[in-house]
């Protein structure tokens, strides 16, 4: 939570330098009231801090170009590291940034220390992002998460060449973004067409911004080159998502665009003359307000009112009460972690290779078995094949004289639920014992449908 208002305290800060007073208020208003920046910010995630690391980053950089300062530029070198070794999406806005870095080098000519130094920390964080690459990028893909990952919850987020339209994967995309970032469609639609003004009206401004006309030896950046700041990440973010390489779409993967998103649309915003004067905030806090408590995001997701521990805990309470000791308990990697944590009261989850399609772990006076984790949930499609698999496994581990298996489903990654569920009546799971809306125990069989 800290690092997401740093982000937010440190746009509104370069934002000032770069542009006006209102153009960053406004940004600080729709970064710190953005409903999934404020989910974000509450998870034990990367991305609060690496969204600081690039608004540091932003704010040293151009800090230095205006004050011709070595010491300033090596500040945001050090904060761009730091988002490089924070989450792979910094590598998109190291590629962004450095072309907007390279705009001003060549329109201010500072000294050469100033650029020497850029230059150098430029090399840095090539090799940083080669030896990362390396290390951990190729070693992912060796072991096939990053496939399993893109045939699951992300699919929607990667172009699926050959069976959907670039053009149309480029529309879809760009509206989920604005939909994740404001968590409202409506709301989500008017930011995204403010964003795309505020673009052209850089790129169609000249010099800059007309709130703070721009003066002979001022060493602002241009409106232009705001511009290309804001658009270049989407572009890039969108490419990487054509070629199969990061998802672009409603997930929190994207979170950081919110960098330049906001700002963009602040800057539109500021633009906007209305008399009277309370008017203008008027309507920014009602949209915010809708965003946050009419909260309608794409994709998958659980209603406050739903994510209650309570309901966590009574699950817990009925499987101590029901379940015959020796039982086994079946969950797939998602419900793992839940059960693990509230039932088991320890890991029951494959972390390391090797990997196999099911591993049993004890659970106190219980057995669990749980599922490959590249795989993330149960499928409709692949259930039946997983259970003869399970069978097996059971055999092979000497676990199958006479237990009771018991399936614990607790999350929101399902695919096509329904079809699932009734699927899984034909295990013998007709009537599941639930605890609220996502979460469901009950018993099954191994025996062919």
């Amino acid at each position: 939570m800290i690092a997401g208002t740093a982000a937010g305290w440190l746009v509104y800060a370069w934002l000032r330098r770069v542009a006006d007073d209102s153009a960053a208020l406004i940004a600080l208003s729709l970064l710190l009231f953005s409903p999934a920046l404020i989910y974000l910010s509450f998870e034990v995630r990367q991305y609060g801090l690496v969204m600081a690391f690039m608004a540091a980053t932003l704010y040293f950089l151009d800090r230095a170009l205006m004050q011709d300062s070595p010491a300033l530029m090596l500040a945001s070198i050090l904060s761009l590291y730091l988002a490089l070794m924070t989450h792979y999406c910094a590598l998109i806005f190291a590629l962004s940034v450095g072309c907007y870095a390279l705009l001003r080098l060549a329109s201010l000519r500072p000294r050469s220390s100033v650029a020497s130094l850029w230059v150098v920390g430029q090399i840095g964080g090539i090799a940083l992002a080669a030896f990362f690459w390396k290390t951990h990028i190729t070693l992912i893909r060796r072991v096939g998460m990053v496939q399993h990952v893109a045939e699951s919850y992300l699919r929607g987020s990667l172009f699926q060449r050959g069976q959907e339209n670039a053009i149309g994967f480029v529309l879809k995309s760009n509206i989920r973004v604005f939909r994740f970032l404001f968590s409202q469609g409506a709301i989500a639609i008017v930011g995204m067409l403010l964003f795309v003004l505020a673009v052209v009206l850089l790129f169609r401004s000249g010099a800059a911004l007309e709130c703070r006309p721009y003066t002979a030896g001022d060493r602002r950046a241009t409106s232009r080159q705001l511009g290309l700041l804001f658009l270049l990440p989407f572009v890039v973010n969108c490419a990487a998502a054509l070629a199969d390489i990061y998802p672009y779409g409603g997930s929190r993967h994207n979170s950081y665009l919110a960098i330049f998103a906001m700002p963009a649309i602040a800057t539109a915003l500021a633009r906007w003359k209305l008399r009277p004067i309370w008017i203008k905030p008027a309507v920014i806090i009602t949209a915010l307000g809708i965003c946050n408590f009419f909260v309608s995001p794409a994709g998958a997701y659980i209603p406050a009112k739903h994510q209650k521990r309570a309901f966590m805990h009574a699950a817990a309470d009925w499987v101590g009460a029901s379940l015959p000791p020796q039982s086994i308990i079946l969950a797939d990697y998602e419900s793992g972690l839940l059960a693990g944590y509230y039932i088991c009261h320890k890991n029951i989850v494959q972390t390391a290779p090797p990997f196999q399609l099911f591993m049993p772990s004890p659970c106190g006076e219980y057995e669990s078995v749980t599922l490959l984790p590249p795989l993330w949930v149960f499928r409709a499609t692949t259930f039946p094949d997983q259970m003869r698999e399970l069978q097996r496994t059971l055999v092979h581990y000497q676990l199958d004289q006479g237990r009771q298996i018991w399936l614990f489903e607790a999350g929101y990654i399902v695919d096509k639920e329904p079809e699932f569920r009734a699927l899984l009546a034909q295990y013998g799971c007709g009537k599941p014992q639930e605890f609220g809306p996502n979460i469901f125990v009950c018993r099954i069989s191994l025996n062919e449908p």
